[in-house]
């Protein structure tokens, strides 16, 4: 029952970003219409109002995950959550009601600022649920992402235009009453020094009464976690000065300069998403209906679009299945290795035509099944758990910051690439990064399946000789 309680709950908060897939994939739906002289709008889009309709989301995602950043601990997980499903009510409310080409773009970049949900969903679920499930229900997030993309695909292919925008906003206000009856996370409520808050918590969660002996060990666990030992004291200071475990309270950048296992798993989650970014399946989700037309021209782009969706929600599926019965570093790493492979594959097929023309659309395919196993899950799993408390906020947005960056000089530089060097030739260049990816994790990445913040930091932490004293 516990455990099917913190699933029910996850599943929850995971909803937040399959209201933000519906509308990230919205403009794929409507474009040529709101190009077309048939509009539904007050005029036709011009050229660069319809480059902004597609990018002006990302542009609120830059400027709404910092701000959830320091939101996270300000208002805490619940109410975080609550604020920024709103922007996706909001949107929809502006598309339902106007016709006017501005009022549309303006409402892309509200949800945009909800974009965030990528950084806020795999934290508040990471905290909520035990190990056994943590990195299975945190990867859900990418999981429920997806799913919002291809019921928008659907949604667009089946209904009238006016009809699909309230059902879209039906589902973003079902969103967030949903979230009102959860709790707040245990550990947040505890770093604010609600102990019994907190208990309560995690008796809500776990289906326990807040008295149990499961409870009070779990409160001493994070108790343990909020106060870690950083590793500047040796083994020797420990015992000689005991006064020095008690750890002052400090800034969030303070206490990353100071620990020095917080620091390294902070560049680890960054190399991971740096290097998942630039394995290149943004690139192949931009440049789909083209490479769709051409692989598989007797299937509409349409359909192509939706099985590549349903593709991609079934191997995240898999996926989190696998990183809590494999591991994480396992997947990763294969995973890595054979999106590798598929992009050369690919970028060869392209390049050179060595076999028909539907090798492109099964070659895509498979990228995509590999990409979604290990870049497209892990480093959100890992950005959700190798932090301490005090810094889980911080770092965490800087690593989300971090992927929408990389993703915006992705694009921005896709195109000259194919300009200089081929369309082909490109996809050599993802699957350097990808068997990068395997190598950076086959040497960097410790295995954090199943195990407390705690215990996780302790993996990142540098090796100290301890020396007998006689």
């Amino acid at each position: 029952m516990s455990v099917l309680s913190q699933i029910a709950c996850s599943i929850v908060v995971c909803y937040m970003c399959l209201s933000m897939g519906l509308m990230y994939a919205w403009p794929s739906c409507t474009l040529k219409l709101f190009s077309s002289n048939n509009t539904t709008l007050n005029r036709p889009m011009t050229e660069t109002e319809l480059a902004l309709f597609g990018s002006l989301s990302s542009i609120g995602a830059l400027i709404g995950t910092p701000l959830s950043g320091f939101l996270l601990d300000a208002f805490g997980r619940k109410y975080s959550c609550i604020l920024f499903s709103l922007p996706q009510v909001i949107s929809w409310s502006i598309v339902t009601v106007s016709t006017n080409v501005e009022l549309i773009l303006a409402a892309m970049f509200l949800s945009g600022i909800g974009g965030c949900a990528l950084l806020i969903v795999p934290v508040y679920v990471s905290e909520i649920c035990q190990e056994s499930i943590r990195g299975m229900m945190t990867s859900g997030a990418m999981i429920f992402y997806g799913i919002g993309l291809l019921l928008s695909y659907l949604l667009g292919g089946c209904l009238e235009y006016n009809m699909m925008n309230y059902v879209c906003l039906s589902m973003a206000v079902v969103g967030v009453l949903a979230l009102w009856p959860l709790w707040e996370t245990p550990i947040h409520l505890l770093k604010k020094g609600m102990e019994k808050d907190a208990a309560k918590a995690i008796a809500f969660y776990r289906r326990l009464k807040e008295t149990s002996k499961e409870v009070n060990q779990e409160i001493n666990n994070m108790k343990r976690a909020l106060n870690p030992e950083l590793d500047d004291l040796t083994p020797e200071e420990e015992k000689l000065k005991p006064e020095l475990k008690t750890v002052e309270k400090m800034s969030k950048w303070r206490f990353i300069k100071k620990s020095r296992s917080s620091r390294r798993a902070l560049l680890v989650a960054l190399t991971l998403y740096l290097l998942a970014v630039f394995q290149g399946l943004v690139v192949v989700q931009v440049y789909a209906e083209p490479l769709f037309a051409e692989a598989l021209p007797n299937i509409s782009p349409t359909v192509s679009s939706v099985l590549l969706a349903v593709i991609t929600v079934v191997a995240g599926c898999i996926a989190a299945y696998l990183i809590d019965v494999v591991g994480r570093r396992p997947v990763m790493i294969y995973a890595s290795l054979l999106a590798g492979i598929c992009c050369i594959a690919l970028g060869s097929q392209i390049h050179v035509q060595w076999g028909p023309h539907w090798v492109t659309g099964v070659c895509m395919y498979l990228f995509c099944i590999t990409y979604t196993f290990g870049a497209g899950t892990v480093p959100y799993v890992l950005g959700a758990e190798v932090f301490l408390p005090e810094i889980k906020s911080l770092a965490s947005m800087v690593c989300a910051q971090t992927a929408w960056a990389s993703n915006f000089i992705i694009l921005f530089i896709f195109n000259p690439l194919v300009l200089a060097i081929g369309l082909g030739p490109v996809f050599y260049f993802f699957a350097v990064f990808c068997f990068s990816s395997a190598v950076f994790c086959f040497f960097c990445l410790p295995e954090t399946m199943g195990l407390p913040v705690d215990v996780i930091q302790t993996l990142f932490a540098p090796k100290k000789k301890i020396q007998s004293v006689c």
